[in-house]
């Protein structure tokens, strides 16, 4: 291609500015939110915060509260969380929910996000997680009111799994926060029963209902429900939206080593960890699952089968260190733990070498039917 000359291009470029600030101007601020929220999907939060802030800019354009801008301030809240700043993702929730104190405009959203978001935590976030409950419900109601056409009954079985998931963050709130309530256990049951009736097929729900059960020494119970839970997606594909999200999983990997089932766990953790190989914690909770299994085939005198699972153990907790000190992860009682395993490992198998890392590596970090202990 022929080069341009120099007064062509500097004609084009002024001519391009001026169409770029034509359009920058004329852009709507719907165009605008549709362009931030498909940036925020595809992780590109920085890209989406400009074109939100645009949209706001342009909803509310002086210092009065505007209904209008509704939209962009619950963009902005769920962009801020992205970008790791929750105190100003907090404080846009907090103006949209000045603007809309009932959800009846906006939805739920705001509420659910400030109920995680809440310093207080505690009663405070149970406050705003029963808000976002009861416009849950009433969109719930409103949406089996309509006929069922197949986007009203997909937008129903939407509203049901948020209001199952919302259930479930009471419950955790009252098991942690809020234990020593003398009403906490009862709330627990009432709000994950609730849960199940809503979505039976929930996987959140499940797994909330194990944790109930494992507080209450009721293992059976727990591993009955945990087991449930993984069949309802663990032959989906990755991407399949059935599939619970990342954190989720980690916590059903944290309940299946809790109630004994270290098979099933370190399954989970393997598939977290082709899908997300930067995870401090799914690499550190590979490491401490492998160890648990490992310790039982010792105990059933299964050396060679004791000594493979270890060494994988040893390569998992070695790489989730490596990752804690590249990404400066803030977890200090993980990184305890993991050396201290790491320690000891070392002292019962020798140094880990080379050539034992790359035999790992080449199994995917132990994936091979000897290292799952099958």
């Amino acid at each position: 291609m022929a080069k341009t000359r120099p007064q062509d291009r500097s004609r084009r470029s002024k001519k391009g500015v001026k169409n770029g600030e034509s359009k920058r101007t004329k852009a709507s601020p719907d165009t605008l939110l549709v362009q931030a929220a498909a940036l925020l999907q595809t992780s590109q939060p920085e890209e989406a915060l400009s074109l939100a802030r645009r949209a706001l800019g342009l909803l509310q354009p002086t210092s009065e509260p505007a209904l209008a801008a509704l939209p962009a301030l619950n963009l902005l809240g769920e962009i801020n969380v992205e970008l790791g700043d929750p105190d100003t993702a907090r404080e846009v929730f907090l103006a949209a929910v000045k603007l809309d104190e009932e959800g009846i405009n906006d939805g739920a959203e705001k509420f659910l996000w400030l109920a995680q978001l809440c310093e207080e935590g505690g009663a405070e976030s149970v406050k705003w997680f029963e808000k976002g409950v009861n416009v849950l419900k009433r969109e719930i109601g409103e949406l089996e009111g309509k006929l069922k056409k197949p986007e009203i009954t997909e937008a129903l079985d939407e509203k049901k799994f948020k209001l199952a998931n919302a259930l479930c963050g009471i419950v955790e709130v009252f098991m942690t926060d809020l234990s020593w309530e003398q009403d906490a256990e009862a709330r627990c049951e009432a709000a994950v029963t609730e849960a199940l009736l809503v979505a039976p097929n929930n996987p959140e729900s499940l797994q909330t209902l194990a944790s109930i059960r494992i507080s209450q020494l009721r293992v059976d119970d727990a591993k009955a429900a945990l087991s449930r839970s993984m069949s309802l997606w663990k032959e989906l594909d990755p991407d399949d939206p059935k599939v619970p999200d990342f954190s989720t999983r980690i916590s059903l990997s944290r309940l299946l080593m809790e109630a004994e089932m270290e098979d099933d766990a370190i399954e989970v953790l393997e598939r977290l960890v082709e899908e997300n190989d930067g995870s401090v914690e799914a690499w550190y909770l590979g490491g401490w699952c492998l160890h648990l299994l490992g310790e039982k085939q010792k105990t059933a005198e299964q050396t060679e089968a004791a000594k493979s699972l270890l060494k994988a153990s040893r390569y998992w907790l070695e790489n989730s260190l490596k990752l804690y000190t590249m990404l400066e992860y803030e977890d200090e009682r993980l990184r305890e733990h993991a050396e201290e395993i790491v320690k000891r490992l070392n002292d019962s198998l020798g140094p880990s070498t080379g050539e034992e890392e790359e035999q790992l590596e080449d199994t995917d970090g132990g994936e091979d039917e000897e290292m799952k202990g099958t």
